[in-house]
């Protein structure tokens, strides 16, 4: 019999599911649209169908398919209570019950278990990727915003309420940049695929600069991509991007070996495909900025995992996690 298990992942426009083996393959997938009608009923209603669908489908390919549980990383995501609570980019309102409401309809899965987005990538590092073995590391994830998780002991840390690990809305700038989330100065405003392109426009508007190849493209148009093209060609602007986000997330990166000690610090997300642009600047900037005691013994890795899957095959990694126990 071979044992699966299923990873949701919720976004604000999308909720990926899929069908993962032990070593972490998605086995089959599929999407369905995250809705803006705020009916939460009719939500579960349409994920039970559609996970549903994908263990027939995956039950196709293999009739001896035995699905162990489900695991779902959500924004404000809460583990120990299994809800969704005030999630900024979802249209449903205050407090949501998800996995109880879940369980009504798959009452026969041994775990089903909910956490954020960045916790369940970092179980995901530890169940199938970079740190297999590790029981001290800490997941930064780069993206919209700036997630984390810290596993610590072995254990994600969820602290008392759950809502522990908050590494991107940490103070790096006191009184800086409006976060998204309405603070001043977050490491999220500077570290942020967002954040990046806010650099990039101070950039151009301090240097008066019309011959870069970013000077012509529109608030709205610019990603972090474009700023990683612009590098390569040898922009000034753009690798000024590069080495002002490597210098600000060093300086977070810093303070989080100071706060844990971990034994690697693992980067995922859109910017990291950048490579030596950004990981380099950030390795020289942490290092300028930690104690002796820690200088060249944290790495900062890229994770292993899939960026395709990553999302769906971080949160089925909580169902091994719930069985482990």
């Amino acid at each position: 019999m071979k044992k699966v298990a299923i990873g949701v992942d919720i976004g604000g426009t999308n909720t990926a599911i899929g069908v993962v083996d032990p070593e972490g393959n998605v086995m089959v997938k599929t999407n369905i649209p995250t809705p803006s009608h705020g009916d939460i009923d009719k939500y579960i209603s349409d994920l039970s169908v559609a996970i549903n669908e994908q263990i027939k489908s995956v039950k196709l390919l293999n009739d001896e398919i035995q699905v162990l549980g489900i695991g779902i990383g959500a924004p404000n995501g809460n583990y120990y209570s299994g809800t969704i609570e005030y999630a900024p980019n979802l249209s449903f309102q205050g407090v949501v019950h998800l996995v109880k409401l879940l369980r009504n309809n798959f009452p026969e899965m041994e775990a089903l278990a909910l956490t954020n987005d960045a916790n369940a990538a970092a179980i995901g590092e530890m169940i199938y990727g970079g740190a297999k073995g590790m029981k001290n590391f800490v997941m930064m994830t780069l993206g919209t915003g700036v997630g984390s998780g810290i596993v610590v002991n072995g254990e994600l840390v969820y602290g008392s309420d759950g809502f522990a690990g908050e590494i991107g809305h940490t103070i790096l700038v006191a009184g800086g940049r409006p976060c998204g989330c309405s603070a001043l100065g977050h490491l999220e405003a500077y570290c942020s695929a967002p954040g990046m392109k806010r650099t990039a426009f101070e950039l151009l508007a301090h240097y008066n600069d019309n011959d870069s190849l970013l000077a012509d493209k529109s608030y709205k148009e610019l990603d972090s991509k474009m700023i990683y093209d612009a590098a390569v060609k040898g922009d000034k602007i753009a690798l000024e991007v590069f080495e002002k986000t490597g210098a600000w997330l060093g300086e977070g990166l810093a303070n989080t070996i100071h706060y844990l000690s971990p034994e690697a610090i693992f980067l995922f997300g859109g910017p990291t495909a950048a490579g030596d642009y950004i990981f380099k600047p950030t390795k020289e900037n942490m290092e300028k900025h930690l104690l002796p005691i820690f200088k060249d013994k944290v790495p900062i890795l890229k994770s292993q995992l899939k960026a395709g899957d990553a999302a769906i095959v971080g949160a089925s990694a909580l169902v091994w996690k719930e069985l482990d126990k």
